[in-house]
């Protein structure tokens, strides 16, 4: 069996970590592990079983987070049970979103947002 796991670089990974629990309701499954300059080195989330690693910038060893200046070379697809929900929280936290809530056959309930971090997300409800 093959599995693909995003691994995410942010700007500062205390935040997103608080962020991604408080908003789309991550749960850490793998606690930081601090580097001794502070930063996060590697924490591993999961969002209702999907999981995703993510890290602090590490320059020197060619990690660094989304450039706000061009688009977004990967985005984030998250099937959720209510986009509409997950939606408002993204809204409640100050994120305007790119797109929807909206109907999109085939995909389903969709909304498209980029976090404060600079990820785009792609949420999705497939329809009943």
């Amino acid at each position: 069996m093959s599995e693909l796991t995003p691994y995410i670089c942010v700007s500062d990974g205390r935040a997103a970590i608080a962020w991604y629990h408080d908003v789309l309701g991550a749960e850490v499954v793998y606690e930081p592990i601090e580097m001794p300059d502070g930063r996060i080195g590697h924490v591993e989330l999961a969002i209702d079983g999907a999981r995703f690693m993510m890290s602090d910038e590490f320059a020197d060893a060619g990690v660094a987070p989304p450039d706000p200046g061009r688009g977004n070379d990967v985005a984030l697809h998250l099937s959720v049970r209510d986009v509409d929900a997950v939606a408002a929280r993204v809204v409640a936290a100050g994120v305007t979103l790119d797109r929807g809530p909206e109907d999109s056959p085939p995909a389903g309930r969709v909304a498209v947002f980029h976090d404060p971090f600079g990820h785009r997300w792609f949420l999705t409800q497939p329809f009943d």
